[in-house]
């Protein structure tokens, strides 16, 4: 199962001056962007140059750090795949303006569940719930390709689209009502996280760190269950 909420930050300025947690500070504004302060000699002075720091893994900027601006305001993204016990299997931060669809592979190939034992890591569920924001033909082509078994609805104009083109549309997808109805468990998986005050509300600068929160709740979870 994959699914995803957006995590605000918290923008309360803190006691050694301006601050915007889960993101880069700067001085008197919040553009998003990271900026760091050091001091630059005058030509002609003499003194050595001082180099600039260099940029954070992917390129910089707030993107890299999962970083954006969505309806939510300035928020990141959790992605995340859950057995049937409610328990995290994979996670992915990204800005929160990224969309579902698109972070849906990366969910499912980080996937790995240790056996008893010696041999490999589990990498493939046996069935999966997903909610329409994944109905689409790359995604489904995707799980044949890997036979996983699946249950996603069809979008209203997915559905149309096919039935104007008669028979050439195709058969339509098969659905199972009953294990769709245990898609809960996915947003269950997400209460669970959100019980942890630093997942709810991001306040981690680096994007690393904040998904080391994350999976640090994720463990805990594991251990209770």
């Amino acid at each position: 199962m994959a699914s995803r909420w957006s995590a605000p930050l918290d923008e309360r300025p803190g006691r050694h001056g301006p601050r915007l947690l889960g993101s880069a500070w700067v001085d008197g504004g919040r553009d998003g962007s990271p900026h760091t302060h050091h001091d630059v000699p005058a030509a002609g002075n003499g003194a050595p140059t001082v180099a600039g720091p260099a940029c954070p893994p992917g390129g910089g900027g707030a993107g890299s750090e999962g970083l954006g601006r969505s309806r939510g305001g300035f928020t990141s993204k959790l992605h995340l795949s859950a057995d049937g016990r409610c328990r995290p299997l994979s996670l992915i931060v990204t800005p929160g303006q990224r969309a579902d669809c698109t972070e849906f592979t990366k969910v499912l190939d980080k996937i790995r569940v240790p056996k008893p034992g010696s041999g490999r890591p589990r990498k493939k569920p046996d069935s999966l719930a997903a909610d329409k924001a994944y109905s689409n033909g790359p995604i489904r082509k995707y799980l044949r390709r890997r036979g996983i078994r699946h249950t996603i609805p069809e979008k209203a104009d997915t559905q149309a689209a096919r039935l104007r083109k008669g028979s050439r549309g195709g058969r339509p997808p098969g659905f199972d009502e009953e294990r769709y109805k245990k898609r809960n468990t996915i947003e269950r998986a997400i209460n669970r996280l959100k019980q942890h005050r630093a997942v709810a509300t991001r306040y981690d600068k680096r994007g690393y760190v904040f998904l080391g929160t994350a999976t640090a709740a994720a463990l805990a979870i594991w251990l209770r269950t």
